[in-house]
């Protein structure tokens, strides 16, 4: 679990630092991150999509029930390496969407489950620790809701490896970048990929944990 962590801050903080060198490195066509996101989508026959700014730094996202490309100030306003990437991957996320990707319909269908569930989990988990000795089932149980959010991670990960894929692909093809801000964006696009590989194994890793006491537990009775 300590690699993990570990592993984890470093991800957090080299995704910071790249992104941060990026946005030093103008784009070649002086177009801003919106400006991409908007040609991105026309071209792709996406017209039921806003493009919109949000507060804060790398919350980035797709919204698919609202349909909207969430764009962070630096991303949205911004003439960068590091704007014409992100804004791109968002995008490939609303491309998935019009396709009906699967693996991103499977996430989406997840995330109500997931939404009740997590308001729960935690609770259940530290009730089933304190109360293993008398009964498995509340540790049961939350080994169960917990695996359900591990596979949520995994499931993500081809998700925004795919997403990162067509807007690399697309920012090439259609000259949005030249070949060193291809390489650039590229690098970028993986550290962010990389957050959510670290994400998942983490969540993998507690859940072999909490899996671990449910069986020490079972076998003690």
């Amino acid at each position: 679990m300590i690699l993990i962590f570990g592993a984890s801050a470093f991800v957090s903080w080299r995704l910071r630092s790249k992104f941060n060198e990026y946005s030093q490195i103008g784009l070649s066509n002086g177009l801003s991150g919106a400006e991409v996101a908007q040609k991105m989508l026309n071209e792709n026959g996406i017209y039921d999509v806003r493009v919109v700014s949000v507060e804060g730094m790398l919350t980035d996202h797709y919204n698919p029930e609202e349909k909207t490309v969430n764009l962070s100030a630096d991303v949205y306003y911004g003439r960068s390496v590091a704007a014409a990437a992100v804004a791109s991957h968002e995008c490939g996320h609303a491309v998935q969407h019009k396709l009906a990707y699967a693996p991103l319909k499977f996430r989406s269908a997840m995330v109500p489950v997931l939404t009740v569930s997590s308001q729960y989990m935690q609770w259940i988990l530290l009730a089933g620790v304190l109360l293993l000795r008398t009964t498995p089932i509340p540790l049961a149980i939350g080994v169960a809701l917990f695996a359900l959010t591990t596979l949520f991670s995994f499931v993500t990960l081809p998700v925004e490896f795919d997403a990162s894929r067509r807007a690399l692909a697309w920012i090439q093809t259609r000259g949005i970048v030249n070949q060193r801000e291809y390489g650039f964006a590229k690098d970028a696009l993986w550290w962010a990929a990389m957050t959510y590989v670290v994400a998942a194994l983490g969540s993998l890793a507690t859940l072999l944990y909490y899996a671990s006491l449910l069986l020490g537990g079972r076998r003690s009775d």
